[in-house]
């Protein structure tokens, strides 16, 4: 469903939009002229927020600042939320509180806990899952046999390419959303606990498909060379991509030769955010390619943008589109396997074993808490581990003539 248009005002000669939130409709004008670069912007701008009302994550502010729509938004957000509340009564006998009324009360008692990415996340199995099903029910009239039915047919649901069904993982996080609410009305509304001995569905081990060495520098020789360097430190360091998107020149020292991972940038709607976890926000060891690439990087884009990696506008990369258009375009000319961007992360932990660094090192750069992931996923990349400070792995790169003797650091 479309819930974003947009035209040209004839008055102005500007392009304004037409957005649908539920029952609200707001009509914000742009200051864009009506011109085809302009247009081919607008476009792009009306599905991202299309989008981002699907799963609940729309913010006007994002887009209209102070604006008159933004402040009709506001006013109407909190119209809603008073008539919610004046509609809850939280003293309802459990014979009468919908699932849908105690959901709410669960999530505003919980929100204060989650990262934006988690609130994000919730809501929208919420509202995607839980409320179409379960919302107009009477929570206590609610049972084991409903819990089960309900994962039965969420696995037969498609994915959204229509091609297969949602995985095993998307169902688990569902039911475990469902089941904390569940279970917090069993102990508040003294009702029956029906959760019970509901087990997990199976979920296939990581796939890990690292890239050898020289693989490796094959794609950074063959991609865009505005991403080269970009590349460079993904497979050098191990960052996720929300952490190397986040980054920004305040965190890089280059005298010490560290890089600081304290906050992650979703580019869906271009929020900083906490790390993943506690143990994520860690310090990096440059090694010399590192290094090299970051200096390379500050030169070019240094004063274009406060984020160390960006596009020609300053802008942080968007991941969807490096990945079709970049990543995928420089392993198909090298007629390499295509796979998911994120298999620079594994090729990091592969390489570091493969060359005989300690597995504690390991964890801290890639922000583990433990090794114990290491050895579940990498097992087969694990030899007899003697080092703990990085250089083994300096020491392949220069065994195999890919940076020079007086670039190791001692």
């Amino acid at each position: 469903m479309a819930h974003v248009s947009f035209r040209v005002r004839k008055e102005t000669g500007k392009f304004v939009f037409d957005i649908r939130v539920g029952d609200l409709r707001i009509r914000p004008q742009t200051n864009l002229k009506a011109t085809k670069v302009n247009e081919r912007l607008v476009e792009g701008l009306a599905k991202k927020m299309n989008a981002e009302i699907e799963v609940g994550t729309f913010d006007i502010e994002k887009y209209f600042p102070n604006s008159d729509a933004a402040k009709k938004v506001a006013a109407h957000q909190a119209e809603s939320e008073a008539n919610a509340r004046a509609k809850l009564d939280t003293k309802k006998p459990p014979e009468q509180m919908t699932f849908a009324e105690f959901a709410q009360l669960w999530v505003e008692d919980m929100e204060i806990e989650w990262r934006r990415a988690t609130k994000r996340f919730y809501r929208s199995l919420l509202n995607t899952h839980l409320l179409p099903t379960f919302g107009e029910k009477v929570i206590s009239d609610i049972t084991r046999d409903d819990l089960l039915e309900f994962r039965k047919e969420l696995a037969k649901v498609k994915s959204r390419n229509g091609s297969s069904t949602i995985s095993n993982r998307t169902v688990n996080s569902v039911m475990t959303l469902l089941k904390a609410i569940m279970d917090e009305a069993a102990y508040r509304l003294e009702t029956t606990k029906v959760t019970g001995r509901i087990q997990k569905l199976r979920i296939s081990r990581t796939k890990v498909q690292p890239f050898t060495l020289k693989e490796v520098f094959a794609i950074a020789d063959v991609i865009h060379e505005d991403y080269r360097d970009y590349i460079i430190v993904r497979f050098f360091t191990g960052m996720r991509p929300s952490e190397q998107h986040g980054l920004t020149w305040d965190k890089i020292d280059f005298d010490r030769k560290e890089i600081v991972v304290d906050v992650t940038l979703n580019t869906t709607d271009m929020e900083d955010d906490e790390t993943k976890t506690p143990t994520s926000q860690r310090i990096i060891d440059m090694n010399p390619l590192v290094l090299n690439a970051l200096r390379s990087q500050k030169q070019r884009f240094g004063r274009v943008s406060p984020y160390v990696f960006c596009n020609s506008a300053g802008n942080p990369i968007d991941t969807k589109n490096f990945q079709i258009r970049v990543w995928n375009t420089a392993l198909t000319s090298l007629g390499l396997m295509i796979r998911r961007p994120y298999q620079t992360r594994h090729t990091a932990a592969t390489l570091w074993l493969s060359s005989g660094e300690n597995p504690e090192w390991i964890a801290r750069q890639l922000g583990h808490s433990s090794t114990q992931m290491l050895f579940t996923t990498y097992s087969r990349w694990v030899p007899n581990l003697t080092r703990k400070d990085g250089s083994a792995f300096e020491a392949m790169l220069q065994t195999n003539g890919f940076i020079e003797e007086q670039e190791v650091v001692s």
